[in-house]
């Protein structure tokens, strides 16, 4: 029942977006994001940014939801913009099928997202965050795992735990058991992506798939297996921009081109285990970031 649910509730959030249509104010600013850490993380930081180069007014409206959900209040003029995923935008926005040329994919998602969406995508910001295939450090240890094929023999004894769009994605679940022919001791848990982690360290579930930047995965001591078969394509993380937005504030592209290029990997996993691991306030932690960057 929980697909039938959470299709509805979908349906009734979408509707409220368009009910209420555009915004009408154009001197302010809608900045979005899903609802996770790295997420909130990432529209505070552009939020922080826009407001200190342009002057623009900026609204919040963070923690929003899952992909789907930014995706329509994008397009419906809810937000003007938020951060994005290459492959996220390629295999649930597009339904393409998985590519793995990270230029090739942000590309495909660039034009298409133009043509059908009147949306563009700017410069990314510099890290990939792939779906991070975890199981516990220990028994990566134990078993002497390191890659999704070493882990496919046991798999049959483990219990899964999986995020509700990792189970539906054409990047997901079916897709990866179909390439590395993984069988569970029972079907996959569907459950909320931020209790992934703690389910697994408590013993909960042996598998999931988490994000390979989250600041928890060395604070429970995870492990994240290669994907050998390079199943997942790349996320690289852009911010995307309603095109009208863009057009009626020219100065907004290049202040949020000011952070291209200026987040690794390694960096947005310190800056996730800030607010995650140390429960840092968001604010502080995306001010002390841009910061540095003068």
């Amino acid at each position: 029942m929980i697909g039938p649910i959470r299709t509805l509730f979908t349906a009734i959030l979408l509707g409220v977006f368009i009910f209420h249509g555009c915004k009408g104010n154009d001197s302010e600013i809608v900045v979005g994001s899903k609802n996770f850490s790295e997420q909130v993380l990432l529209g505070e930081m552009l939020s922080q940014q826009i407001e200190k180069r342009t002057g623009l007014k900026v609204k919040r409206k963070l923690n929003l939801g899952g992909s789907f959900i930014c995706h329509q209040a994008l397009i419906a003029g809810e937000i003007d913009l938020y951060v994005e995923y290459t492959g996220t935008a390629l295999t649930a926005i597009l339904k393409r099928e998985p590519r793995k040329d990270p230029a090739t994919v942000f590309k495909i998602v660039h034009d298409e997202y133009a043509k059908q969406f009147n949306v563009e995508w700017l410069k990314p910001l510099g890290f990939n965050n792939t779906f991070a295939m975890l199981i516990r450090g220990e028994d990566a240890r134990r078993l002497k795992l390191k890659t999704i094929s070493d882990a496919a023999q046991y798999t049959p004894q483990w219990n899964p735990g999986f995020g509700y769009e990792f189970m539906q994605r054409k990047d997901g679940y079916p897709g990866l058991a179909a390439t590395y022919g993984l069988k569970f001791k029972q079907p996959p848990r569907t459950m909320d992506l931020t209790l992934t982690y703690t389910a697994l360290a408590n013993r909960q579930v042996d598998l999931i798939a988490g994000d390979a930047t989250n600041g928890l995965i060395a604070k429970l001591d995870l492990f994240m297996l290669q994907d050998d078969r390079h199943y997942f394509p790349p996320y690289d993380a852009v911010p995307i921009v309603r095109k009208a937005t863009l057009s009626r504030h020219p100065k907004l592209r290049s202040a949020l081109d000011e952070l291209a290029g200026q987040i690794s990997e390694e960096e947005m996993r310190r800056l996730n285990a800030e607010v995650d691991v140390e429960h840092r306030d968001v604010k502080q932690v995306a001010a002390e970031f841009l910061k540095k960057l003068k």
